[in-house]
């Protein structure tokens, strides 16, 4: 494994981590320029425990058939990680406990004291022994999946290998890739159900031990979403069913025209028309960075810099392979003032969104890291989302670098447009399936596979026909990692999605402008509310019934744009 990462802390030296935490704890504070110092230095410590700890993390996410990775992987999970919680919570005290807080600015330090006042209320000693359990869960889930392999023709393949398929015009090839797919996580099945009847139990235990009711409402407390309700989830599902759906039925349903198929199946979702192939916007991974890079220096050159420093220090695992976990991320390593960037790209035009995505990650991270304050850099998913989902669409006009042929890139911008009608109705469907799962944790596994397809046909979809094949939609969700690792991190990404629109809707009025305010929201971090990083990226943060159909209707009009 290639060391990328900067340890500046020996992990298996715990006494020596535990005394510079001590040291922290023991120092006096009594006075404003104290206490700012004080939480400069407390940053320090917290961003070199961040960057192994994300180090081990990736490690892990690209070897998990690595004995070597895991074991660092799973010592960060049982002993270093409860010891960071422990102290963390411990120096929380020591902050709120401060008379010299009072002579702080309050304008620059209200959104801290207030999420280090909610991390007070929320903390359980208890709880800590719990999170050692959930994480070991969550690693046999990547441990179970990330080792998925199928025969494909006589040659084993990665999950990752075969998406491509799913995508041709031939319709037999079509259904093979989503049956060996479907079927892979059929045959793990019962063992990523113990895993999530497993955690269900646990993570309702956490939220009993911190006197709350569901473990809904202590994540939405430790996600410190203060600025919306789980009733506001709710009523953004209503109104995605309401405005998004149809929506999505009707591009579905011209699409299955397209086809020319007289049922549309699940095996068809992706597919191209007989005599298209799909979009293949490069062959080779270093075309995909050095491509990407172009768009870059039109943009920004500091994009651009950026992208092509991380490439050269080793930080772009872009390529699928086996042993190697699904899905994809961007991690933050605040020492090394970079980002890592982790995908299984396999030749598609998803894979070209996919690098243009977490380079929006990237590119926040970069524009953040000159904040001293390290919560300051932790920001809240809607606005970290928002970062990388605005990058795809900003980017859009300059797809031609990918696509040099007219109608390739007319398809291109019709499936991000389409892409984004198509997501928020199963964006929706993942958020409420967790909220039925905490809000009911007695539940059984034949529950919660029901419950997830009678979401599906509610807000999802109709047009799909799953007839004899229903159970390959009620365990699609085993594919969601987010909700094993991370959950209820998905409403982010709606909301996110419907901000970014925004922003593109700014961008095609203002080009100039729309970027100036990009970056101007990016350099905040988290030191303002999610209402003002909205307000200073020049959008708002509302998800009404109104603002949906709004940008519904302008979606449509730029869809129907591309082919006047």
């Amino acid at each position: 494994m290639t060391k990328f990462y900067k340890e500046k802390l020996d992990f298996q030296d715990v006494e020596s981590i535990e005394s510079s935490f001590q040291q922290l704890l023991n120092e006096k504070t009594d006075s404003a320029e104290a206490l700012e110092d004080w939480l400069k230095r407390q940053s320090f410590l917290f961003d070199a425990l961040e960057e192994g700890l994300t180090g081990h993390y990736i490690d892990f996410q690209c070897h998990s058939n690595s004995e070597k990775a895991k074991k660092a992987f799973e010592h960060d999970q049982q002993v270093i990680e409860p010891l960071v919680k422990r102290y963390e919570a411990l120096l929380d005290e020591k902050i709120l406990s401060q008379p010299s807080l009072e002579a702080l600015d309050k304008h620059y330090y209200e959104q801290f004291i207030k999420s280090k006042k909610n991390a007070k209320e929320l903390f359980r000693e208890e709880n800590i022994k719990l999170e050692v359990k959930e994480d070991r869960l969550a690693t046999s889930y990547f441990e179970h999946t990330g080792n998925l392999t199928v025969n494909w023709d006589g040659e084993e393949k990665t999950l990752s290998e075969i998406s491509p398929f799913t995508q041709v015009s031939d319709r037999p090839t079509r259904k093979k890739a989503v049956e060996k797919a479907a079927e892979a996580f059929i045959s793990i099945e019962p063992k990523l159900q113990n895993i999530m009847d497993e955690l269900v139990q646990l993570r309702q235990k956490k939220a009993e031990n911190a006197n709350l009711d569901n473990y809904r409402d202590y994540m939405f407390k430790k996600y410190e979403r203060f600025d919306y309700t789980p009733d506001d989830c709710k009523k953004l599902a209503e109104a995605v069913r309401k405005h998004v759906t149809p929506l999505k039925e009707k591009i579905q349903k011209a699409h299955q025209q397209e086809l020319g198929t007289d049922i549309y199946r699940p095996w068809d979702t992706k597919g191209v028309p007989k005599g298209l192939d799909p979009l293949n916007p490069f062959e080779k991974r270093d075309e995909l960075v050095e491509k990407t890079a172009s768009i870059f220096s039109n943009m920004d050159k500091r994009f651009e810099e950026l992208l092509t420093e991380m490439d050269s220090r080793g930080m772009l695992d872009l390529t699928t392979r086996k042993g190697k976990s699904p899905g994809g991320f961007c991690a933050p390593l605040p020492v090394s003032e970079l980002s890592f960037i982790f995908m299984n790209a396999s030749r598609t035009h998803d894979d070209m969104i996919t690098l243009l995505h977490e380079m929006g990650h990237c590119i926040h991270n970069d524009f953040k890291k000159d904040i001293p304050l390290s919560k300051y850099r932790d920001t809240p998913m809607e606005s970290s989302e928002l970062a990388s989902m605005t990058m795809e669409l900003l980017t859009m006009d300059q797809w031609e670098l990918f696509y040099n042929n007219k109608e390739d890139l007319i398809r291109a911008k019709e499936e991000q447009l389409k892409g984004i009608i198509e997501f928020l109705p199963m964006g929706m469907v993942v958020d409420q399936f967790q909220h039925w799962m905490y809000e009911n944790p007695s539940h059984s596994a034949e529950e919660r596979n029901r419950k997830f397809f009678e979401l599906q046909q509610s807000l999802n979809s109709s047009v799909v026909d799953w007839s004899g094949y229903e159970k390959w939609a009620e365990t699609s969700w085993l594919r969601i990692l987010h909700i094993f690792e991370v959950p209820f991190y998905f409403i982010e990404y709606v909301i996110a999605q419907l901000g970014a629109v925004q922003m593109y809707k700014q961008y095609r009025e203002n080009p100039e402008q729309t970027l100036k305010n990009y970056k101007n929201a990016l350099s905040l971090g988290a030191s303002k509310s999610l209402i003002d990083i909205y307000k200073e990226a020049g959008i708002r943060f509302d998800f009404s019934e109104e603002m949906i159909k709004e940008l519904m209707a302008f979606v449509e009009k730029e869809l129907h744009d591309l082919r006047p």
